[in-house]
């Protein structure tokens, strides 16, 4: 199992409809909790700028990792203007047993 940063940049104007579908984006990442594929969420929140987010998720690969992020209703809804995910190997910290 691998551990991947993604982050999301948000599209320009899509503050309304990241409101609107928010509960259900959320939703959507309580259910990344290893029962479907075995991807499972680590940790997850937007930027403070409001610019994005940080999401840490782990996937068997990056791959299935794409292919489930697209069924977010943020990518659904055209929220998300760049998706980036790039597989990570947290050595020390808290997070470090996740690798």
């Amino acid at each position: 199992m691998s551990v991947f940063a993604v982050e999301y940049v948000y599209a320009a104007g899509s503050d309304a409809t990241r409101d609107e579908h928010r509960p259900k984006h959320r939703e959507f990442l309580g259910s990344l909790d290893g029962s479907n594929g075995g991807i499972s969420l680590v940790a997850s929140g937007p930027y403070v700028d409001g610019s994005g987010a940080l999401l840490l998720i782990a996937s068997p690969t990056q791959a299935a990792l794409a292919e489930t992020l697209a069924n977010d209703p943020f990518a659904i809804n055209g929220t998300i203007a760049v998706l980036r995910i790039t597989e990570w190997s947290p050595v020390t910290g808290e997070l470090a047993h996740h690798a």
